[in-house]
């Protein structure tokens, strides 16, 4: 700041170099204003805010998570409307297999007739295995369970917190699983009416289910010699399956739901935390304009300043003319 009798000295000019000063500030400051405008960030390094900076970028980490949270959430989604489409065409094959065997278990048909109902029955049951093959989702199958459990279980990440996860459990709907619980890995399953049913010249039973295993997804086994005794028996293992299929789409329902629910909770939080980043991080660009029209008034009249401060020590030459 120039002080009393500072213009009668001519080898430091202090005018001009407050001046200089107070335009390198302006500039500087003008500079930050077109660098906000530019970007439409009113941080953009640390050193404009060191605490906003800070804050602002674990919000945008957050908001990278929530975001990749939501398309996880629409991918499990994915995953189950699988599954439930394929228990839906296993529901259907049941219950035609119901009605196969109810019109078995009447005894207006003859043995050749049942034998008959019996391979289509037996060809539906290869049809639901074979459909469990193919319900397939990123080269994992869905319907045939895995290590032999009878079921596979899926987590999905559905929050940017570690803890933030669902986990659905999806049954295997194989005929070994839907009918042959009470197998072992040397006695097939009776569906028939007793362990003799028919009088099979082996003394066997009628109607068999393999269990499930590494090596088979459980066949059926209908002999020639099944009655209509039989095939009632057979009725209420497949009303069984149909109970067992109800509850398996019953389960998928339920964390279908709350995929739903996580899915709109995402988006919320998503709008939030992005418009208090915004609101740390944004650039208010009326302000931001009226600001760089200060700035360059001051910028105008500073370069105004320093040019009549640079004359300032003409004015020494009067003492000397």
């Amino acid at each position: 700041m120039a002080s009393f009798g500072d213009l009668n000295r001519v080898n430091t000019n202090v005018q001009s170099l407050d001046a200089q000063l107070s335009l390198n500030r302006v500039n500087r400051d003008l500079s930050s204003s077109r660098e906000r405008l530019t970007t439409g960030r009113k941080i953009n390094k640390a050193e404009d805010n060191a605490a906003g900076y800070s804050i602002s970028t674990k919000l945008k980490s957050r908001v990278a998570g929530l975001e990749q949270s939501l398309q996880n959430v629409g991918d499990a989604k994915s995953v189950l409307d699988i599954a439930e489409s394929s228990f839906d065409i296993v529901m259907d094959s049941l219950i035609e297999m119901k009605s196969l065997a109810t019109q078995a278990a009447n005894d207006t048909l003859g043995a050749t007739e049942r034998g008959y109902i019996g391979d289509q029955i037996a060809a539906i049951g290869s049809d639901i295995n074979e459909i469990a093959n193919q319900t397939i989702y990123q080269e994992t199958e869905l319907l045939n369970g895995t290590d032999n459990s009878g079921s596979i279980t899926l987590t999905f990440q559905t929050g940017e917190r570690a803890e933030d996860t669902i986990s659905a459990t999806i049954n295997a709907v194989n005929v070994g699983e839907l009918f042959g619980s009470s197998a072992t890995a040397s006695t097939d399953a009776n569906l028939g009416a007793t362990a003799t049913a028919g009088g099979g010249s082996g003394g066997g039973a009628a109607i068999t289910v393999s269990r499930a295993d590494s090596a088979d997804q459980g066949t059926f086994t209908f002999s020639t010699d099944a009655t209509s005794a039989d095939f009632n028996a057979f009725i209420s293992a497949v009303d069984s399956a149909i109970d067992t299929m109800a509850g398996n789409v019953n389960t998928i329902g339920i964390t279908q739901s709350s995929l739903s629910l996580r899915e709109d909770t995402l988006s919320e939080s998503i709008s939030a935390t992005e418009s208090a980043k915004s609101r740390i991080l944004d650039t208010d660009f009326a302000k931001e304009q009226s600001e760089s029209v200060r700035l360059q008034i001051l910028q105008q009249t500073a370069t105004s300043a320093l040019a009549q401060a640079n004359n300032g020590p003409q004015a020494v030459l009067g003492f000397i003319g």
